[in-house]
């Protein structure tokens, strides 16, 4: 009785619990009916986006890509020639300015996209003032979003070089001078983020561009990634990647090659000394070998002291034809030769030695081998030759290369396998709280707008999930553990109350309610009074069993069956009962 009573408890718990965790799953896909990216009904505001708005941060550029961006931007039309190959190609990729297809951050947002896959890009935008970088901060600062990803291509920015000529827009190219190259770069294993500036010899006039040595990984794909690079005036620098840092030092060092050149060089007509010794040590000339150094002395000789094992098999061989091998059915002796078994390690050699034995060999303890000198310190000895220093002539020092060349416009010159790479909120000033405060105005916002997409497109498998807490959620809390408790009473019932006892206390909780309830309501049915009509009577009879007023009254046609005679009936009645007793 125990056993029973306690099954159908687990049966009952079993069906109160998937009742519970269907009703809660139910529940959370209606929540989570809003769409991702390519869905019919995908709409931003099924997505809960905020509306984008124009900042109102100044700098000396700002862009956000909003009306009336085709009459500041410039597409190239240059045609490059490589030397080496002679290889000429044009900058043909599209540009356009629109909305992201893939988790857009907000309502209305657009940013520059590079259209074309396995293309050249060009396209800059004049600055409105001229910067001067002299004495203060550099702040550059956008963002990238590659939509489809990005396995090879470029996604840096370049700040072009002010001339008093003008910058001329429609030829921009690679050649075109810059002042500083930033961004992202990736393309088999090249994984980077650039930063390059070109810097003047102030002797030659030269240009020489300086890149950073230790450049950090850079971060591309469809969630949209924040770069940042900060320049102080005391020669330090900065790079960001979604606000945390990724790269920090200085100008005057972490730059190859570097900005200054060394004050001496070494003389290039100088030349080493015929008589220059640089053996640090010679044999000790006034070394003798040995009168019993014997150098015909055998390295290994024989153990005179070995003696053969007592259980060594001479007789026998320590390899033999494998006695299970069977030769092929198509084994054919005139075409494949005499059939001979495969050898196999003697079984009988297993715990002892087999064949013929032999003396092993050891060390010989006599044994010198070929004298030699022995090494001393050669007095002629003058070290490693070196040409000697003189003043570098093309020496100069500059300390403050943070001053850089005036920058007069910002492009993007790029070749990408990928398309849709979007590009937005571009500042180039001298305040990092401007670029802060937009960054959170806009990236903050969309990037974590893009990652609730993200997360909704791409659900965590059920098994790596865990329940929530219960302060988090205190419905999916409970639904998380009854989830666990169904799984592990599909296996074994008892193991899953004994092995989860608050989840056995709840449903046991919820069917005490829920029987209590069914108790109270049958009591009240029960205790309705009767009418006393035959209808009532027949409501009240619960077996087929003859009883002793059956043969005296009229049987109805419909309880006849198919003969509609009295007998009948009654026979099948008794025919019942005789059938359910002997059972």
């Amino acid at each position: 009785m125990t056993r029973i009573s306690l099954g159908l408890v687990t049966l009952l718990a079993l069906s109160s619990a998937v009742s519970i965790v269907n009703a809660h799953e139910g529940h959370d896909h209606a929540q989570q009916k809003f769409n991702i990216p390519g869905d019919e009904d995908y709409s931003a505001d099924a997505l809960g986006l905020q509306d984008f708005k124009v900042t109102s941060i100044k700098a000396p550029f700002l862009e956000q890509f909003a009306d009336n961006w085709s009459a500041r931007w410039t597409a190239s039309e240059a045609t490059k020639e490589t030397t080496a190959e002679g290889e000429v190609f044009s900058y043909v990729g599209q540009w356009s300015v629109e909305e992201p297809t893939v988790y857009p951050g907000m309502k209305g947002d657009k940013g520059l996209v590079a259209k074309s896959p396995a293309a050249h890009h060009a396209i800059s935008a004049s600055l409105p003032e001229v910067v001067d970088n002299k004495d203060k901060t550099l702040v550059v600062q956008y963002e990238v979003k590659a939509q489809t990803g990005l396995e090879c291509g470029g996604a840096y920015m370049k700040l072009l070089t002010d001339s008093p000529e003008g910058i001329k827009f429609k030829e921009f190219s690679n050649d075109t001078p810059y002042t500083i190259m930033f961004g992202p770069d990736k393309c088999g294993s090249t994984n980077k983020v650039h930063f390059i500036f070109r810097h003047k010899n102030p002797i030659t006039g030269v240009y020489e561009e300086k890149h950073l040595q230790s450049a950090p990984l850079a971060k591309l794909g469809a969630l949209t990634n924040l770069y940042t690079l900060i320049v102080k005036p005391d020669q330090t620098y900065e790079i960001k990647i979604n606000g945390e840092s990724s790269s920090s030092g200085s100008l005057l060092e972490d730059f190859q090659p570097p900005v200054n050149p060394p004050k001496e060089i070494d003389d290039p007509t100088d030349s080493k000394p015929a008589d220059w010794v640089e053996v640090a040590q010679i044999p000790d000339p006034k070394a003798t070998k040995p009168e019993d150094w014997d150098e015909d002395a055998p390295a290994r000789i024989l153990d005179e002291k070995a003696v053969k094992p007592s259980d060594w098999l001479e007789d026998e061989l320590a390899e033999i034809p494998d006695p299970d091998a069977v030769k092929p059915e198509d084994w054919d002796d005139e075409e494949d030769g005499d059939w001979v078994p495969v050898s196999v390690p003697n079984p009988k050699c297993a715990s002892n030695g087999c064949g013929k034995w032999v003396r092993p060999y050891i060390s010989n303890p006599a044994y010198k081998g070929k004298w030699s000198a022995p090494l001393i310190d050669n007095p002629d000895y003058k070290g490693v030759w070196a040409p000697r220093k003189i003043p570098n002539p093309g020496f100069f020092e500059d300390l403050h290369p943070s001053d850089f060349e005036k920058i007069g416009a910002v492009g993007f010159e790029i070749w990408t396998m990928q398309k849709d790479i979007l590009f937005d909120n571009i500042y180039i000033g001298h305040s990092v709280a401007d670029a802060e405060a937009l960054a959170a105005e806009s990236w903050e916002i969309k990037h974590a707008a893009e990652k609730r997409q993200e997360e909704l497109a791409n659900p965590k498998p059920k098994s790596l999930e865990g329940p929530p807490s219960f302060k988090e959620d205190p419905v999916g809390f409970l639904v998380g553990h009854l989830r666990e408790f169904i799984e592990l009473a599909r296996e074994d019932p008892m193991n899953a109350i004994h092995s989860r006892p608050m989840v056995s206390a709840v449903l046991a909780a919820i069917i005490g309610v829920t029987l209590g309830l069914g108790l109270i309501l049958v009591g009240l049915l029960t205790a309705a009074p009767r009418t006393g009509t035959p209808r009532a009577a027949s409501k009240a009879k619960k077996t087929d069993e003859v009883t002793a007023d059956d043969d005296d009254k009229e049987v109805k046609p419909e309880a006849e069956g198919k003969s509609g005679s009295k007998e009948d009936a009654a026979l099948r009645k008794r025919t019942t009962v005789v059938e359910e007793t002997d059972e």
